[in-house]
C-alpha cells in the first residue's frame, strides 16, 4: 500500500481534541502526585530534598498510562486518517477502450514488418489480451467507418474478428476519421459511460481537419493516435502478398504521412504515439491514457469520496487493551473469543443446510455461488427467474436458461433468447428475439450486431442447405428386424465458446464483414443519389 505523505489529512478533525486531552493526561497525573509541590508551602524549599525520601517505583506502566494511548490511538483512528481517494476498481482496469483500424491500401506497405496492417493486428490482439475483463470495441475505416464489434468484455469473439480484417474489406477510399469519431460518440452514448477512442493508421485526411475540432466540442470522448509505418516508407503488397504494381509496372510505395499524423493529433488534442512491433511500451502508453481519461471524466461525474483507514488502529488499540486486563481467567476468556473470532471470519464455501437457510435467501446463496463462478449451483440456487436464467447460460444449460427467459418481457431477456436460438440454428425465432428487445430498448448495439449476424447465417445457411447434393443410396440393409433394434438419443456436442461456433459455421467473419460494410455503403450512398437527381 502506498502512502502519499502529500495526500494525508484527516477526514473529522473535531476527534483530535480527544488526543489533547490523552497527551495532557500523564502531565496531570503527575502534577497531582508531586509530593514536594503541594509541602513547598509548609516547609522551606531548601529543606525538601533533605525531608523528603522518594522510594523507587518498580512499576513503569500504569493504567494511566494505558488509558492516555487509548485516548490518543482512538482519536487518531475517530479523525479519520486518509491519502488516497475510494477509487473503485473498475476506474483502474475497465476503462471502455474502441479500437478503430485503418484499412487503406496503404496499410499493406511492409515497411513493418510483415506489414503495417499485420502488425497492428498483432498489436490489438495483445491489448485484448491485456484488458480481460474490459469492455473493447472494434471499428475499421478507410473511406467509410464501420463498426464490427461494439464493446464486449469477450476477447475470443474479438481475436476472431480481427484475425479476419483485411484491406480489401472497404471499398471506399480515404482515411475518413471524421466519420469513425462520430461512430465512437454514438457507442459510448449508448454506453453512459465516458471512454477513449484508438485510431490505428499510417495518415489523416488534411481536408477534415476544420471540422475535426469541432466534432469533440464538450464531447467525453478522448482520441487516442497510434502511428504505423516509417519515414522511406514501404513496397504495399496485397491480401494474397503479391506486390502491388502501378500501370507502369512499377511497385507501389505506401507513404507514411508523419505530418498530417501531427496535424490529426493538433486538432483533436489527441497524444500521439508509435506503434512498436518488439516491445509493449505502446500497449503501456495506450492503457495509462486511458485510464486517465477515464479516472477524470468519473470524477467530474460522480466525485469520489477519500478513503477512511482509520479502522487500522483498531488493532494496536486492541493490542493496548490486553495490557489494562488482569491476569486471570477473564484473560483467558479474552483471548479465546478473540482466536475464534478469527476462525469465524476466515472465508469458507457456502454449503445448503439448515443453518446456511436460516440465514439467506435462495438469491443471496445463488448470488454467492455466481460472483464464485459456479454457475450450475446458481441456477438452482435462484428464485429470480433473471438471475436463474443468466446462471443457467453461463453453466451452458441452455434448456433452463430458455425456460426462465421467456418469464420476462425485458429487452436483456429477448436479446439472450435471440443468443440460444441461434446456437441452436433456429434462426427466424433468433430474428424475432432481437427485434423484439430492439423495440424495448431502442439503443442496444449488441442486439442490433447480433440481428445483423442471424441475418446473414440465416442466408447462409439456406443457400448450404440448397446446394448440398442430393446422393441416393444404392441398397438399404436392416441389421435388425423391426421392433428389435435399440434407441439411442445421441447429444450433439455444444461449440465452447463464440470463436469455435463462428468456426463451425460456413459463413467466415471476413466474408460477413464484407457484405455488411458493402450494404452500408450502398444505403449512404442512396440517398445522396436521390437528392442529386432532383432539380
Amino acid at each position: 500500500m502506498d502512502i502519499d505523505l502529500s495526500q494525508l489529512h484527516v477526514l473529522r478533525p473535531v476527534w483530535l481534541l480527544l488526543a489533547l486531552a490523552g497527551i495532557a493526561l500523564p502531565l496531570i497525573w503527575r502534577r497531582c502526585h508531586d509530593l514536594q509541590r503541594r509541602l513547598r508551602g509548609n516547609i522551606a524549599e531548601h529543606l525538601l530534598p533533605h525531608l523528603l525520601t522518594t522510594p523507587q517505583d518498580s512499576h513503569w506502566l500504569r493504567p494511566m498510562h494505558v488509558a492516555s494511548s487509548l485516548l490518543i490511538i482512538g482519536a487518531l483512528a475517530a479523525a479519520g486518517p486518509t491519502w488516497e481517494q475510494d477509487r473503485p476498481d473498475f476506474l483502474e482496469n475497465l476503462a471502455p477502450l474502441i479500437v478503430a483500424l485503418d484499412l487503406s491500401p496503404s496499410m499493406d506497405a511492409d515497411d513493418v514488418k510483415p506489414t503495417r496492417l499485420e502488425a497492428a493486428k498483432h498489436k490489438i490482439q495483445d491489448l485484448i489480451q491485456r484488458r480481460k475483463g474490459a469492455r473493447t470495441g472494434l471499428m475499421v475505416y478507410a473511406g467509410s467507418a464501420h463498426l464490427v464489434l461494439p464493446p464486449t468484455d469477450d476477447p475470443a469473439l474479438l481475436d476472431s474478428f480481427v484475425q479476419a480484417l483485411s484491406s480489401g474489406l472497404i471499398e471506399r477510399q480515404g482515411k475518413n476519421a471524421s466519420a469513425v469519431i462520430d461512430q465512437a460518440q454514438r457507442l459510448l452514448t449508448a454506453e453512459k459511460q465516458p471512454g477513449s477512442l484508438l485510431l490505428i493508421t499510417d495518415g489523416a485526411d488534411a481536408t477534415q481537419f476544420p471540422t475535426l475540432g469541432k466534432q469533440l466540442d464538450d464531447s467525453q470522448l478522448q482520441v487516442l493516435i497510434l502511428a504505423v509505418g516509417s519515414a522511406q516508407g514501404g513496397i504495399v503488397h496485397d491480401p494474397s502478398g503479391q506486390i502491388r504494381t502501378d500501370s507502369n509496372g512499377r511497385p507501389i510505395i505506401g507513404r507514411f504521412d508523419a505530418q498530417g499524423l501531427k496535424q490529426l493529433a493538433n486538432v483533436t488534442d489527441a497524444p500521439l504515439g508509435s506503434l512498436n512491433p518488439d516491445t509493449h511500451d505502446d500497449l503501456d502508453w495506450i492503457e495509462l491514457h486511458a485510464q486517465r481519461h477515464f479516472q477524470s471524466a468519473s470524477d467530474q461525474q460522480h466525485p469520489l469520496q477519500w478513503k477512511d483507514v482509520g479502522y487500522w488502529l483498531s488493532w494496536p488499540l486492541l493490542l493496548i487493551a490486553f495490557f489494562s486486563v488482569r491476569r486471570g481467567w477473564s484473560l483467558n476468556w479474552a483471548a479465546a473469543l478473540l482466536f475464534s473470532l478469527g476462525f469465524t471470519l476466515q472465508p469458507a464455501t457456502v454449503q445448503a443446510g439448515a443453518l446456511t437457510d436460516a440465514f439467506f435467501t435462495p438469491d443471496q446463496q445463488g448470488r454467492w455461488d455466481f460472483e464464485h463462478r459456479h454457475f450450475p449451483v446458481a441456477a438452482t440456487e435462484f428464485s429470480n427467474p433473471y438471475w436463474k436464467a443468466i446462471a443457467a447460460y453461463n453453466a451452458a444449460d441452455y434448456d433452463l436458461a430458455l425456460a426462465s427467459f421467456a418469464q420476462l418481457d425485458t429487452a436483456p431477456a429477448y436479446f439472450y433468447l435471440g443468443n440460444i436460438y441461434t446456437r441452436r440454428f433456429k434462426f427466424d425465432q433468433a430474428i424475432a428475439a432481437y427485434t423484439h428487445a430492439l423495440k424495448l430498448q431502442n439503443s442496444f448495439p449488441e442486439a442490433s450486431a447480433n440481428l445483423a449476424l442471424a441475418v446473414a447465417l440465416q442466408k447462409d445457411y439456406e443457400q448450404a442447405q440448397q446446394d448440398a447434393p442430393e446422393i441416393k443410396p444404392d441398397e438399404v440393409k436392416f441389421d435388425k428386424a423391426p421392433g428389435k433394434g435399440q434407441t439411442r438419443k445421441l447429444q450433439t456436442p455444444q461449440a465452447a465458446s463464440d470463436e469455435r461456433w463462428l468456426q463451425n459455421l460456413t459463413t467466415s467473419p471476413a466474408r460477413f464483414l464484407k457484405q455488411k460494410f458493402s450494404l452500408q455503403d450502398q444505403a449512404a450512398a442512396q440517398p445522396a443519389k436521390v437528392s442529386g437527381a432532383a432539380p
